[in-house]
């Protein structure tokens, strides 16, 4: 197909396609004519893919570019793959206050218990100790002690999900992106699944007294479930 059709079939501007060209996130068409290029369903997968780690998943255009770099790479294991496009996701943070050195012990001794085969020190760890911290800091210190360990019992469960998933795929290139599609837009599949439970576990909890309290059980006693569930 030309670039046009291209553009056409999955909502990428022209420019827009031309500019991942000139990045490097999508390849180059095959000639037909000095002005004149041809793409096919494999440059339309990828710019879908491209999108959706843009949109959904948040990622930038650089560390897009080295995501999939780890796709493309065949020497790359799977593992590394899914390491690369796990380490992208993760904000990166600065030096932090005291508290953190702490949240990192706490992190290292659940990593230990539980027998993972993950960096102590890596970017996941990092972003799970500053998240304890922060709790530490607003007064739930004690949610490390009490909720940690469900919470990675369910993180295993999630994970043993996601990889028999990807174990159905055939064919490398379509297996590591697989991987890539997962880590990323399965964190925002996760994210919004949890809301939903949220607002599900409130109205179960407090929906009778929230509907007494507003006089509507339809529409306001949901809005008021997700209001509390945002506070928390």
């Amino acid at each position: 197909m030309r670039i046009g059709e291209l553009s056409r079939r999955t909502g990428v501007s022209v420019p827009t396609i031309k500019y991942y060209v000139r990045e490097g996130l999508l390849p180059a068409g095959r000639l037909t004519s000095p002005n004149q290029a041809s793409y096919d369903e494999g440059h339309e997968r990828r710019l879908r893919l491209i999108r959706a780690l843009l949109d959904v998943g948040g990622l930038s255009v650089a560390a897009i570019r080295e995501v999939l770099a780890a796709v493309d790479d065949p020497e790359k294991p799977v593992h590394k793959v899914l390491g690369t496009a796990a380490d992208r996701v993760l904000p990166r943070y600065e030096e932090q206050p005291g508290e953190v050195l702490a949240a990192r012990e706490t992190v290292a001794e659940l990593i230990r218990r539980r027998g993972w085969r993950v960096d102590e020190a890596g970017p996941a760890a990092e972003a799970l100790a500053v998240a304890l911290a922060a709790l530490e800091e607003v007064g739930h210190g004690d949610f490390a002690e009490h909720q940690l360990d469900a919470y990675a019992q369910a993180a295993e469960e999630v994970a043993t999900v996601d990889l028999g998933y990807v174990n159905r795929r055939v064919g490398r290139e379509r297996l590591v992106e697989t991987v890539v599609v997962g880590t990323v837009l399965g964190d925002a599949v996760f994210s919004a699944l949890r809301r939903l439970a949220h607002v599900d576990a409130s109205a179960r909890l407090y929906g009778e007294s929230g509907a007494a309290e507003t006089g509507d059980a339809g529409e306001t006693g949901e809005a008021g479930g997700a209001a509390e569930t945002a506070r928390v």
